[in-house]
């Protein structure tokens, strides 16, 4: 399993993941385990993330035309730079590299990188290169960089403390195919002090399990309390359909006030308050560090997000 596999990836690594033990490892602020990794170049953080895509597994092409080029380029790099925003990282540049099959061809190849050209421009993001190889099936590999002046200016999955409220941006279980990364209202969520943040790419159930894990916290969510999206009538999607690419993050109460205030002038943002933040159980008892999903009833539920397999 994809995670199972990540697991394995971190343990491999060892110290030299968080700690940088290679050359030039101590320029690592944040290595494996938040949604993008933090370098220090000059005076100035280095925010990058990697993220890809593969035809047959994240999208189709084929017959029932449940995806096109275009919106393939634009949700290609949506992703990546939405982990920027789940850091309140300032966009930068973006790399991509495509594998381009004989059954996609040039031209098709050319109108996925349309899309990703137009999202650029709507993101002020620069695709600064890239690479173009063939392959078996179009895969396309994306490189984002954003930039921070200060370790202080950016959110991780681990900052979550007891006593937090979690939010959510938006509204979920939508699935839209050219989403539209948060990268202001993480920005605004950085400064309006989130101590926790990640972006809903595998769905809420899966992604807030994260913050919980790395913060050693327990997040308590009130499935009823989720927004749904337009068309989505059970809170159980709305947890588990994955690619809405909002933002969930955690605050201190005294700070929600200006949350509301900040994501309502950088576009009136929506942000629903789904939970608490609480003390954990034993890792091998009860209500371990991760999420605790909790019907109408108070009773937990147990879901799971999206994840990949093979």
């Amino acid at each position: 399993m994809e995670r199972s596999l990540i697991d394995s990836i971190v343990a491999a690594l060892g110290a030299s993941s968080s700690a940088g033990t290679g050359a030039g490892g101590s320029r690592v602020v944040r290595g494996i385990g938040d949604d993008a990794a933090i370098v220090r170049s000059g005076g100035a953080l280095c925010v990058t993330s990697v993220d890809s895509m593969v035809e047959g597994v994240h999208f189709r092409l084929s017959g029932d035309g449940s995806s096109n080029p275009y919106d393939v380029g634009w949700r290609a790099l949506g992703g990546a730079l939405s982990d920027l925003a789940a850091m309140g990282a300032r966009p930068g540049e973006a790399y991509i590299a495509l594998g381009v099959s004989t059954a996609v061809g040039e031209t098709r190849a050319l109108e996925l990188m349309r899309g990703a050209i137009e999202l650029a421009d709507a993101t002020d993001t620069v695709l600064a290169g890239g690479d173009v190889v063939s392959a078996p099936v179009l895969t396309v590999s994306v490189t984002v960089v954003g930039w921070a002046d200060s370790e202080h200016e950016l959110v991780g999955r681990d900052g979550a403390r007891v006593g937090d409220l979690i939010g959510v941006t938006g509204r979920l279980g939508g699935r839209t195919t050219r989403p539209m990364p948060r990268l202001t209202e993480g920005l605004a969520l950085a400064r309006a002090g989130a101590h926790a943040m990640i972006d809903l790419s595998d769905g809420l159930a899966s992604d807030a399990h994260h913050i919980g894990e790395r913060s050693h916290v327990l997040l308590q969510v009130g499935l009823p309390r989720l927004p749904l999206a337009e068309g989505v009538t059970d809170w159980a999607r709305a947890a588990t359909a994955g690619e809405d690419y909002e933002l969930c993050f955690t605050v201190p109460p005294t700070a929600r006030a200006s949350v509301e205030r900040v994501l309502r002038d950088v576009g009136d943002i929506q942000v629903t308050w789904i939970g608490t933040v609480v003390s954990p159980g034993p890792a091998d008892g009860p209500n371990p560090p991760g999420v605790s999903l909790l019907n109408e009833r108070g009773e937990p539920v147990r879901l799971r997000g999206y994840e990949h397999s093979w």
